[in-house]
């Protein structure tokens, strides 16, 4: 993932990003545009609706976003918490040399470097904070307290939100606005993924909150929630919906070519805590993500409702 990726064939040109770019600059946009669209078609889909100069960008996050996802969880990961937690720092150190000097050898970084002096995107403290949140995925996972679930939060969605406010256009005020808007999102994919994530070795509900309800590790190992995993559930699933209520705004803000990508998005996680609410918060046995026939329908009424 990290060492040097092949050049996309000619077939896959993009247009130049800039006039003038050098083909090197052109062949690891492409780069990062093939790593989003293998890993992640449905977000690569998402940024095609996008104004189409943005795209690049986008591209290039994703890229060492998703080299950071391998160095913690891919097939060829690093095979100790050290190890990963050290591939990290290299990563991370890459990113800090190429935006000093202002290039890269590497294409992922090549491509951000630029991209970050192009739309002047907060990167390196964003994606310092981000790696410090991907560094706890390392080993183990148990959050303590709530303070410290809002702390990774804020350190992995949330510092991506931070990032795409101004590359979508936002004014500063509403920056912190995207900043919750990821959040709200990752704290439902954590509501959702509760049982993936056991399995994984990760607990990401907070032990303080846990203990409210007398939810202990092998609660969440049963084949059903519990009385006390539900009621704990329904209590983060309001929190993600008043998150979610209150980040409207974040999408009134953003260009408005983006803003029915934004709705859609958002309305296809909030039919995922509808979805949840549905099956009395049972995550462990049943269920909770959204099928491709029951997101299609939410995506489609939230684009015509914003028309």
């Amino acid at each position: 993932m990290l060492g040097t990726l092949t050049p996309a064939p000619a077939s896959q040109t993009l247009p130049a990003v800039r006039e003038g770019t050098p083909a090197q600059l052109d062949a690891a946009y492409r780069a990062c545009r093939r790593m989003q669209r293998r890993h992640d078609p449905t977000f690569y889909w998402a940024t095609r609706r996008l104004p189409r100069h943005l795209q690049p960008a986008v591209h290039a996050l994703y890229g060492f976003v998703r080299g950071a996802d391998e160095l913690v969880d891919g097939p060829t990961r690093p095979l100790t918490p050290e190890a990963r937690r050290a591939a990290l720092d290299r990563w991370q150190a890459a990113l800090e040399d190429g935006l000093a000097r202002g290039r890269s050898d590497h294409p992922v970084i090549a491509a951000l470097v630029d991209a970050a002096d192009r739309y002047d995107l907060p990167i390196e403290s964003e994606l310092r904070t981000y790696m410090r949140s991907m560094s706890v995925d390392c080993g183990p996972v148990r959050i303590a307290t709530r303070s410290e679930l809002d702390g990774y939060m804020r350190g992995s969605a949330g510092s991506v939100g931070a990032i795409m406010a101004p590359l979508l256009g936002a004014p500063r005020k509403l920056h912190g606005t995207f900043v919750d808007l990821g959040v709200a999102f990752q704290l439902t994919n954590f509501i959702r993924d509760v049982r993936e994530d056991y399995h994984l070795d990760r607990v990401y509900l907070p032990r303080d909150a846990r203990e409210r309800f007398a939810v202990d590790d092998d609660d969440l190992a049963r084949p059903c929630a519990t009385e006390g995993v539900r009621a704990l559930l329904a209590e983060e699933v309001s929190r993600a919906r008043l998150l979610f209520a209150d980040t409207g705004g974040a999408v009134d803000g953003a260009v408005p070519q983006v803003r029915p990508g934004m709705r859609m998005a958002r309305a296809v996680y909030l039919r995922v805590l509808d979805r949840i609410e549905a099956i009395g918060f049972d995550v462990l046995g049943r269920r909770a993500g959204l099928a491709p026939w029951e997101a299609g329908p939410t995506a489609v009424r939230s684009l015509v409702a914003s028309r």
